[in-house]
């Protein structure tokens, strides 16, 4: 069994070198796909490579690159590990996820959920962090089973779309939400979730709104080609840019700020 950690990155040079350190130890293979960052992101990222060998790291003008270096794992027994730049995993947790692991107990599941606190702050010199736990908050997957399918070609990003051909037994349904079964102090699989919070250099001090994600925002290629494929696409959409940013915003508004705002403990996700 081999893990492997899959980030699909654009402009996050404020959190992603400890999201990366958080994972190293973790993963026996870490792709990292930067989309194009105008920031420091790539620069962060080319010095976490000369350090670290388990990091493999390359610029790409499609996402669907990120989902391209998974597929020759598919049909393998290989964990995936979905990591992006605004998620602090909890190092010391990944160490009791890998026991688990290791002893098949999650092997029936295709998809695992943890434990996640989307964040509306975070203080490192106290080492506090507020925000929304999940549940009652949207879950996100974190892991992925690649032993369960046979192929899976075609996505437009990493782990998200394409053509996932199941073996026996296994669905895109094949849950295991390990968030009914721990609390965020007890989990084995938690992070902080960094969404509402400033991730690059380049954000305003005052973040009023949360960053669209790729899949939301439609840009999934970057230069001129891809400003082409959007204007011949728009046409077809009765929405404008201006609309989908802000539905976009309003759905993780309303999917991960469910239930009272909770302080934790978040040194054991800021430790060296």
């Amino acid at each position: 069994m081999q893990l492997v950690g899959i980030a699909l990155v654009r402009n996050e040079d404020l959190h992603v070198e400890r999201a990366l350190r958080n994972v190293a130890a973790f993963c026996d293979r870490i792709h990292v796909v930067d989309h194009m960052s105008t920031d420091g992101t790539w620069e962060v990222l080319r010095g976490l490579a000369d350090e670290l060998d388990s990091l493999d790291v390359r610029r790409a003008r499609h996402t669907r690159d990120s989902h391209r270096v998974l597929e020759p794992y598919a049909g393998t027994d290989t964990w995936v590990l979905r990591v992006d730049g605004d998620e602090l995993y909890d190092p010391a947790g990944l160490d009791r996820i890998r026991a688990i692991l290791d002893r098949g107990e999650l092997d029936r599941a295709f998809r695992v959920q943890g434990n996640v606190l989307h964040c509306v702050s975070l203080d490192p010199d106290t080492n506090v962090a507020t925000g929304y736990l999940s549940p009652p908050s949207r879950p996100i997957t974190s892991l992925f089973n690649l032993g369960a399918v046979e192929s899976w070609k075609g996505g437009m990003e990493r782990l998200e779309g394409g053509e996932p051909i199941f073996r026996d037994g296994y669905a895109w349904s094949a849950i295991d939400p390990l968030y009914e079964r721990y609390s965020f102090e007890e989990s084995p699989l938690r992070y902080l979730h960094l969404c509402f919070l400033r991730r690059s250099s380049e954000d305003p001090e005052v973040v009023e709104e949360p960053r669209l994600t790729i899949s939301e925002s439609g840009v999934h290629r970057r230069g001129l080609v891809g400003t082409l494929e959007r204007a011949v696409r728009r046409p077809h959409s009765s929405e404008s840019l201006k609309e989908v940013r802000a539905r976009g915003s309003t759905w993780k508004l309303e999917k991960y700020r469910r239930g009272p705002l909770v302080e934790t403990d978040a040194a054991p996700f800021l430790s060296p």
